[in-house]
This record gives structure tokens, C-alpha cells and sequence, in this order.
């Protein structure tokens, strides 16, 4: 989503950098090798580690559920136990219970694995949406790979806790605008309440790259009078800057000085492979001519997001490997978006390619389950029969796996993040709501608990917000 585009500039750590080891095919004499200290400085890959720590929980049994589990599995009658932080064992009704766990009772109610959201703008377009908030787009360059979306986000945004207590979000991606051809690296997040961005941040989770096609940049930068004015010139730009990127990390391969570049620092971690791309698209022809730039390069797409035509190449996103982030039923709010067509969810699905419904919405986050259900009927109406446990797969673990944390959640397997909810209902009906919400096992969200319930600094002593009674 393309919003504001004034945010606040961020001072860059500067690093000097000294002279390579000389070359040449005569021997040198020890005195003309070069000293210890000009050797080249291996810059550090995460100046902003995550300093996040699960909040204290306690040894839970959550029994007579019905349980998806998040890869496809369904089990009726279930139960699922937690302690540590981890999921313990998810079972049939003979599961043992430790005499030492908190029992809940389910009967009636479901219990999945956390929704994570792939693509979020919470923190950098927060609540109230007003401009002095707008920090998500760098919109001063056609190509800005040197700024990071956790430099502009805010942890008091109200919509994290929006997202938790009414969507069962657990964890997101923090993307930057799509006013850029290329937006700079998102952040994944755990939905948890923090003073900073650090004390959310995911552990483990690699970097994502932001980048964009169509009528965004072409319609921002050439509204300045200058390039890329049309899609030929996002295209011309993108490989000129591909082009500078990886003769940069052919120096840094090569062991050479380089004198330190934030954005090619950031372009040669996604050709290394340690920074994914999540790349804003709606046309299938875009789409596939960025799959070709891509090889050109040698570089992968994790994610096409927004994709309203991924139906028409999903065979090939297939493939490639190549995930969608779709929603349901938005279009036509602009020509690339005009081709949609509601069943575009369930026709990638029935094509093997990774399915992942996501929001770019603060509202919409707060209802993916929802979204996720608009899908599936479409497909059914059609004849794509996809189970209940088969659609959470758009939800949790396929997000999981396209961010690159599917080994750690997106599932309710033992080992894995206990990343919880218990719904109220079936989760794919529009009555239903998170009744508890376990963030690393901990209990961050009971709808019968006052105490239970999120509320953002920035709302206490609101008139109406943070009243909790």
C-alpha cells in the first residue's frame, strides 16, 4: 500500500573502511604485504538485534477442542499442551495430562496456531492516522533499499493490540510502503507488548527487501518529472541498481574494500540469499517478467503480495516456488487491480502454489480468519473443495515458511513456539472471536479477564480507550 510520504530521517552508522591486500603475479617482499588492520572489515549483518523475551507463562491443557493444527491436520476432540514457552504434545482425547497443568476446557470451541500476518504496516502507519505518523514510505527516491521499516515503527500503536485480542494475530511483517521500486527491509515482529521495536522483533527471523512494481512508482516518481515515468523505466532502474549490486558483492566475495554502502549492503544480502524479497505486484505479466529479472540477477522472490492476478500464472508461481499473499475480494480501486477475481485465493491453492491470505489494512487484520473464509466459499461456489484445515494453512504456516520462521511457528507441533488461540466458534464464521491468545505461552489476551487485555500506553487516559471494567 502506497500511504504518506514524509517520516522522520535516521542518522546512519558510518564504519571506515581500509585498503585490500595487493595483487600481482611478481612475489612481494614481506615488508609490501599489507598490515593486519587493512584487511577488509566484515560489517555486522544485524546492528539491531532482537532483544525480545517471552512474557512468563504457565503449563496449559487445552482439552475437547476441535484442532487445526496449521499444515493441514485436523483432529477432533483434541487436546494440546504447552509449557516452557513450547508446544508440548497435540493429541487425540487420550492425550496424558501432567498433573501439574492448568486444565482449560474446550468443548465446542477450536483451537489453531497463531495468524501471522506477512504483510502489515502497524508502527509505521499508526493509529490515529494522522501525518506526523506517516513513516512508512521513503519516498524521496525511486530506490531506497538503505532504510528499514523498525527504524519508523511504533510499539504504542493501538493496532497491535487490535490485532491480538480481536484478529488471534500472533506475529507480523512490518513492510515498508509501495512507493518505491525498491522500499527497504521489513521487520517480523511478535505480537507482544514492548517500549521498542527490538523487544518485538522476532528471533532468528531473517530481513525481508520490499520492492514494488506497477503503477506505484511510476506514478510517484513521474508525477516528479523524473524516472521511472513508465513501467519499461521500473524496470530499466531496477536492473541498473541490480547491476551496481552485485558488483559490489562480487568485491565483498572477491575480499576487497569497499567503501560502506547501506543500500548495496542491503541488495547484496538478498543475493546472498539472507534477506527475502517480498515484492508488491497485481499484474501476472509483471509478475513474471520480475521472476526473469530475478534470474537475470540471481536473486529469489519469497512473496508476490497483493498478486490479484496470480490465478493466471499459478502453475508457473508454482513452479518457481513462489508464495502469494492475496486478499480475498479487493479490486478494481485502480486498472492493475481491475482483473481480480474472487476466486483468485482458491484457484493459486488448487495450482500447489503457496496460498497466503494477508491484510495491508489495519482494520482487515483484525478479521483474516473472515477473509480466509470469503475465500474458501468462492472456491467451493466453484468446485475447489478446500477443508477448514487445509485454508489455515493461509494463515499460519504458509506465512511462517514465506518469512522464513515456519521452523519455529505457523504449527501446532511439539517443539514449536506455542503461538495459540482458542476461539469462541468455528474460526471461519463471522460470529466468532479469540477467547484466549497465547503469545510464546504466555497468556496475552482472556476476553473474561479485564487483566487480560492489551492496551497500548498511548491509550491510557483516552476517553473511552484503555477502560477496561
Amino acid at each position: 500500500m502506497i500511504r504518506g510520504v514524509k517520516g522522520s530521517l535516521l542518522a546512519a552508522v558510518s564504519l571506515a573502511l581500509v585498503g585490500c591486500a595487493a595483487s600481482g603475479s611478481e612475489a612481494k617482499s614481506a615488508s609490501d604485504k599489507p598490515a593486519a588492520a587493512e584487511k577488509p572489515v566484515k560489517f555486522d549483518k544485524d546492528p539491531y538485534p532482537s532483544t525480545y523475551r517471552p512474557y512468563g507463562g504457565r503449563p496449559t491443557a487445552v482439552r475437547g477442542v476441535t484442532i487445526f493444527d496449521g499444515e493441514g491436520g485436523r483432529i477432533d476432540n483434541g487436546v494440546v499442551l504447552f509449557a516452557g514457552g513450547k508446544v508440548e504434545a497435540v493429541g487425540g482425547a487420550d492425550t496424558a495430562i501432567p498433573a501439574d497443568f492448568d486444565v482449560i476446557d474446550g468443548s465446542g470451541k477450536f483451537v489453531t496456531p497463531g495468524i501471522i500476518d506477512i504483510h502489515s504496516h502497524l508502527g509505521d502507519y499508526p493509529s490515529p492516522s494522522v501525518e506526523a505518523h506517516s513513516d512508512g514510505n521513503e519516498a524521496t527516491s525511486p530506490t531506497t533499499p538503505e532504510v528499514w521499516s523498525e527504524h519508523s515503527v511504533w510499539p504504542q500503536d493501538p493496532g497491535f493490540s487490535r490485532a491480538l485480542a480481536n484478529g488471534g494475530v500472533t506475529a507480523l511483517q512490518v513492510l515498508p510502503g509501495s512507493a518505491n521500486l525498491m522500499g527497504g527491509r521489513s521487520i517480523t515482529l511478535k505480537n507482544v507488548p514492548s517500549r521498542t521495536v527490538q523487544g518485538m522483533k522476532f528471533p532468528g527471523a531473517p530481513y525481508g527487501m520490499k520492492m514494488a512494481c506497477g503503477e506505484n512508482p511510476k506514478r510517484v516518481y513521474g508525477g516528479k518529472g523524473r524516472a521511472p515515468s513508465t513501467r519499461m523505466g521500473n524496470f530499466a532502474v531496477n536492473r541498473a541498481t541490480w547491476q551496481k549490486a552485485a558488483a559490489y558483492k562480487k568485491k565483498m566475495d572477491d575480499g576487497k574494500a569497499v567503501d560502506r554502502d547501506l543500500a548495496m549492503e542491503t541488495l547484496a544480502g538478498v543475493l546472498a540469499g539472507e534477506i527475502l524479497v517480498h515484492n508488491h505486484c497485481y499484474r501476472a505479466d509483471e509478475m513474471a517478467l520480475v521472476i526473469d529479472m530475478s534470474k537475470e540477477f540471481g536473486y529469489k522472490v519469497s512473496t508476490f503480495h497483493h498478486a490479484v492476478e496470480s490465478y493466471k500464472i499459478a502453475d508457473i508461481l508454482a513452479k518457481e516456488g513462489i508464495c502469494s499473499a492475496m486478499w480475498a475480494d479487493w479490486w478494481g480501486f485502480k486498472m492493475e487491480a481491475y482483473d481480480s477475481v474472487n476466486e483468485n485465493i482458491p484457484l493459486v491453492y488448487k495450482a500447489g502454489a503457496c496460498t497466503i491470505v494477508h491484510s495491508d489494512d489495519a482494520n482487515q487484520i483484525q478479521r483474516l480468519n473472515q477473509e480466509a473464509a470469503k475465500a474458501r466459499a468462492a472456491g467451493r461456489r466453484m468446485g475447489i473443495d478446500v477443508s477448514d484445515e487445509q485454508a489455515w494453512t493461509w494463515l499460519s504456516y504458509n506465512p511462517a515458511k514465506a518469512l522464513g520462521i515456519g521452523d519455529k511457528t505457523g504449527s501446532l507441533k511439539a517443539g514449536k513456539m506455542a503461538d495459540v488461540v482458542l476461539w469462541n466458534g468455528n474460526p471461519f464464521s463471522a460470529y466468532t472471536r479469540p477467547e484466549k491468545v497465547w503469545v510464546d505461552g504466555a497468556l496475552m489476551f482472556d476476553a473474561f479477564d479485564p487483566k487480560r487485555r492489551p492496551v497500548s500506553d498511548f491509550e491510557l487516559g483516552q476517553p473511552g480507550e484503555g477502560d477496561v471494567k
